[in-house]
This record gives structure tokens, sequence and C-alpha cells, in this order.
């Protein structure tokens, strides 16, 4: 009997209680693969086969599914008004969005997809990247174009899937039909069905025929169980297999791989039809589906000892549907396989599995690595933008205790960061709480760097101030000035320092650290960084002697005392002894100017103090007593008192 194998398949692929049993026990590296040429009649280096998938869950109904984050991003990009192409490109970057093929169908396919949004998003992707778009994402986008009355677009779109042999499926057919129907077209609904009566999803005579023998094959291929009236009635079809004609019955053999590999071996065994590159790719995305992976890692295997590669949509598919079935050791052996090929997956593909790698519910750091190895392997260089879309990654499921084991990794494979990218890091660390993390991470910059790492320790301090850690704030603030010296331009930092500790109401802590930096360490603080710390210790009424301290440190820089927040001290609530300490602390001399005494009464008058300015008058030294403005000052005061008091008596 004629293709006897075929029975043996065919028995194997209906038979649950037979034990299956591995037929591959030695693996061999891709790389040998690659080396050593292949001699005729040598088996290739297989793709690693695993046996750790789980069954495809029964089909069943289900309410649509909310789009993904990516899927809302890339919806939310296309429906804001007035974007260009570039600004939307950028905005997609910085989100760390990939435009994949599933991608595309996820948000075509979704109900709840805005139509102009839609529009835009099949636009774009069609000017620039058009290998992402197949046959399903027209016949998704018609439906959208039906579904809101588009009818000029919607045919304009038929005829732009014709130009790529791409015809109007029975789903889309249907949903137009109804559409045309409810809205009273019915010359269009006419046109719409001689178009699919035709036998055909294309007007064109030669892909009509090429249509109706595909549906023809493919019905004869799934209604019976194979044998010989399968091949008989095959035959009978008289058709002349050719690459569009066979790739097509595959597709539509995909929810039947065994019936599918079952047709392409029949074809290779009845010298039916010579496989090409196109066929074989075809069959490899159908073997790609869940519990078919094993005759998939077989197959790509035989495919390149053919003579064929990989193509790039074939493998851009099968890693995303790997990938989105958690099987991640798979998707980095079909990552490596493909690199060895000639059609080599592009930097961006290497991150886009660096990211699912990092997100996946356990972080696989052999895995992270391998991925690593095989990109440099291949001459490619890591860059500052991998390593911040890696740590974004991280961010968005709350793993930022991983990043060093990331950054090591790259590092151990030639990246180097910058210093910009090193900030990024250490503020992200410390803002989010990640002490331990943040302390490892400055000890290995502390160990792998001889240059300055000022910017570094600046992005840390500040990002422990946003998170209002205080002690771990100053600790590194304290860790910085011995490692860098108290020369480098630390006055920004320490005056972020002090205005933090005066907002959580700190501001004893915020003296004591300032002295210890002045006095200990020889920092020179802004004057600015002088008079907030000055002005939180005054509010503090318990503070004065603090802040008179504040002041020496402030002359000892020749930096002018802070007299306003003093004067709104003294006046409001400090006593007659306060305000000679603080005009006895503030000039060199034994007492300043009589102008600072004047100030100082008349806020004391002002502020209704008279008892409390008389007594501070009386503490004065002699020359200030017989002052003739302070005897003016308080006569007028005086004056103006006992006339309000007569006016009152009047009234």
């Amino acid at each position: 009997m004629r293709n006897q194998w075929l029975r043996l398949l065919l028995l194997r692929c209906h038979t649950p209680s037979q034990p299956r049993v591995a037929q591959v026990h030695h693996l061999r590296s891709f790389t040998s693969a690659i080396l050593h040429p292949r001699a005729p009649h040598v088996t290739p280096k297989p793709f690693p086969l695993r046996h750790h998938f789980a069954s495809s869950p029964a089909s069943a109904v289900y309410p649509p599914k909310p789009l993904s984050d990516e899927a809302v991003q890339l919806v939310d990009a296309f429906a804001k008004s007035g974007g260009s192409v570039d600004e939307i490109k950028l905005d997609l970057d910085l989100k760390n969005v990939i435009v994949t093929h599933d991608l595309i169908l996820s948000v075509l396919g979704h109900p709840d997809t805005d139509s102009d949004a839609a529009k835009r998003i099949f636009d774009w992707v069609l000017e620039s990247q058009s290998e992402k778009l197949s046959s399903k994402s027209y016949n998704l986008i018609l439906k959208i174009f039906s579904r809101n009355g588009l009818v000029k677009e919607t045919w304009d779109m038929i005829e732009s899937m014709k130009t790529k042999g791409f015809g109007v499926s029975k789903g889309a057919f249907i949903e137009m039909s109804e559409k045309f129907q409810k809205d009273g077209l019915s010359s269009d609904v006419e046109k719409l069905n001689e178009l699919f009566a035709s036998g055909s999803k294309n007007n064109a005579s030669k892909l009509n025929d090429l249509e109706k023998i595909c549906w023809s094959i493919t019905k004869i291929v799934k209604s019976e169980v194979w044998g010989d009236v399968v091949e008989k009635q095959l035959l009978e079809v008289g058709a002349k297999f050719s690459s569009d004609l066979v790739t097509k019955v595959l597709e539509n053999l995909e929810i039947d791989p065994n019936k599918a590999l079952i047709f392409f071996r029949w074809l290779e065994g009845s010298d039916l039809f010579e496989h090409d590159q196109r066929s074989y790719n075809a069959m490899a995305r159908v073997l790609s589906k869940e519990d078919h992976t094993e005759k998939f890692c077989r197959f790509v295997n035989e495919m390149r000892s053919e003579g064929h590669e990989m193509q790039r949509d074939t493998y851009v598919r099968i890693l995303e549907s790997f990938v989105k079935r958690k099987m991640m050791k798979d998707a980095v052996d079909l990552y490596e396989f493909a690199m060895i090929g000639g059609n080599k997956p592009s930097s961006q593909d290497c991150i886009f599995l660096l990211k699912k790698i990092v997100v996946d519910e356990e972080l696989d750091m052999d895995l992270f690595s391998k991925v690593l190895g095989i990109f440099k392997a291949s001459g490619n260089v890591l860059t500052d933008s991998n390593l911040d879309s890696i740590i974004k990654s991280l961010t968005s499921v709350g793993k930022m205790t991983e990043c060093n084991g990331i950054l090591s990794a790259m590092e151990e494979h030639g990246y180097v960061p910058s210093d910009s990218s090193r900030s990024k890091i250490a503020f992200k660390l410390s803002k989010g709480g990640k002490t331990e993390e943040a302390r490892e991470f400055m000890d290995n910059l502390s160990t792998t760097r001889n240059a300055s790492d000022y910017g570094t320790w600046v992005s840390l301090v500040k990002g422990y101030c946003e998170a209002r850690n205080l002690d771990e704030a100053s600790r590194s603030f304290r860790e910085m000035v011995e490692k860098e010296g108290a020369s480098f331009g630390a006055q920004p930092l320490l005056d972020l320092l002090v205005v933090t500790y005066c907002r959580e109401d700190k501001p004893l802590d915020a003296y004591k650290f300032v002295s210890e930096m002045v006095n200990d360490k020889g920092l020179s603080p802004w004057n600015a960084t002088y008079k907030t710390l000055t002005s939180k210790l005054l509010t503090e009424r318990m503070y004065f002697k603090e802040a008179i301290d504040v002041m020496t440190m402030m002359k000892n820089q020749d930096y002018a005392p802070d007299l306003a927040s003093f004067v709104k001290y003294l006046s409001k609530t400090g006593s007659a002894e306060e305000a000679i300490v603080f005009t006895q602390a503030m000039s060199s001399k034994r007492f300043p100017s009589t102008d600072v005494f004047l100030r100082l009464f008349d806020a004391y008058l002002k502020a209704g103090r008279k008892s409390e300015a008389q007594d501070f008058l009386s503490k004065c030294p002699s020359y200030i007593k017989s002052h003739a403005d302070v005897l003016e000052l308080f006569y007028s005061r005086k004056s103006r008192g006992t006339k309000t008091k007569a006016v009152a008596v009047a009234v």
C-alpha cells in the first residue's frame, strides 16, 4: 500500500493510550552545528526538546478579555489627535511598546477599540512595518470599516487585498453582509454575494481558481481519516501544487497539526511538490502550536538541514506564541536557533525577549545570561537604551530588587553603563525603598570604577530624600563626602537635605547634620541653606540657641546674618535677654550698628509688645539708650498711643 508510513503516523496520532517516547536523546549545541559543515545524511543540530508543556484547555466561550497594557498604550498613542508619526513612534518607544503581529490582531479584533485609532494603527503599520500585517489583519480592519458604516473604505480595502493575494474571510463576509442588509444597501449586498459566490476571495480568475482548489483540498483532508480514499480524492482534484497553494492549505489546517504534517509528508512522498522555504515555514508555524512542540523541534532542524531558513515572520509569530504560553526556555532556544541562521533576529528582538524573561513570575537568570551570550556572540553590543528598557520592565512588575543581578549579568557580557544610566538606577533603588540593593549597587560601583561617581551619589541621595528616608540620605551623604572629598560641590545636595529635614519638621536633626558637615568635614553650605535652617529653627521656640550657632557659622563664611528671621521671632515671642544675645552674636564687635536696634525696637512696638521693648532698651548699652533716633521712636509711639486714648474718651 502506497505511503504505508503515513498510516503508522496516523495511528500514533489517534492512539492516546500508547506512550510517547522521545526519539532524540543527545543534543549538541547550536554553535557546533554551525561551525562544522553538514555532511550528507548527517543529522543537524536538533532544536532542544522539552517535556513540560501543558495541554490546551477545552474550547469554551468567554467574554472578550480586556486589552493588555501594551495594547491600551498602542491605542492611546494613536487616539491622540494631532500627533505626528515620529511623535507617536517616540511615545511608543518611551513606553517600551513593541508592535508585533499578535499585538496588532488583539487591537484590531477587540470590540472596544476605537475605529479611528484602529485605522490609524493599521495605516501606520502598513507604511512602516507591512510584514506584520497578515490576511487576518486585513479582514479585521474590514470588519471595523463595515461595523462603522464606512462603505467606500470597505471596498477600497477589498481592492487593496486583491493585489496582495488576500481574500475576504467567511466571518468578515457574514458581518459585512448583515451590516449592508441592515443599512438597506442592496447593491452592495449583491456585489458582495457575487464576490463570495465566485468561490474565491479575489476577483482575479487565477486567484479564484487557487482559492477554490485550496478549500477543496482542505475539506478533503479535514473530513476523512487519512487513507487511500483521501489520497485518491486529492489526486482527483487535479491540482498543480505550488508554494501559494501548499502554504494556504497548511494554514487552513493549523487547527489539526497532525493532518497538516501528514499532508506535508504525502506531498513529499508522492513527488507532487518539492517543498521550498515557504512551505517549510508554513508547516513550522502550524507545528509550533501547543502539544506539538516536539514535532516542531525535529521539523525545524530538518528544515535547516534541507537548506531552508526560518523566515522573519515565522520567527516572530512562534516566539510570541511561546512567550504568551510562558514557554520561556523554548523561546530562548528558538532565539538561539534563529541567531545562527541566515535571518538573524534584530537587536530589538533580543531586548523583547530579555524583557519578557525579567517580568516572568520567576526570574531565570540563567536564561537571561544565555540570551546575552547569544546576542554578544553575534557581534552585538548592549547599550544604555537596552538597560533602560529592561529596568522599566523590572519596575513595572515590582522587581527592582533584581536590578543588581541584571546589571552584573549585562556587564559580564561587555556592557559598560554610562554615568547617566548608573544615576538612574541609584535613584530608582533609593526612591523605591530598596535600601539593601542600593547599598550593594554603590559597593559594586566603588569596586569597579576609579573615576568620580559624584553624579550617582547625588541621584542616590535625591532618591532617599524623595522617599523621605532621611537616615539613609544622611548616611549616603556622609559616605559620599568621605569618598569624594569636601570640595567637590556638595552644596546643592546639602541644601536638598536641609529642606527635606525641615519639611519633615526635623530642624534640630538638620542643624546637627549641618554642624557636622561644616565643623568636622569642612563643607561650606549656601547662604540660602543657612537661612532655611535658621527660619525653621526659630519657628520652634526651643531652638533659639541653635539658630544663634547657625548665625555664627554664617559669619565664618562671611555671610550676613539672617536678620529678618531673628527680628520676626524676637518681636513676636522672643525675650529681652534673647534680643541682647542676638545683637551681641551678630557682629564681630560687641554690638551691631544702631540701625539693627532701631529695627528691633520698631518691630517690638508694632507687635504691641511695648513692655518687652522697654525691657530690651533697659539692657542696651548707654549709647543706644541716649540715641536721638531711638528716643524719637519711643516718643512718637507714646504720643500716638496718648492721642488714640483721648479720641476714645471723647467718643
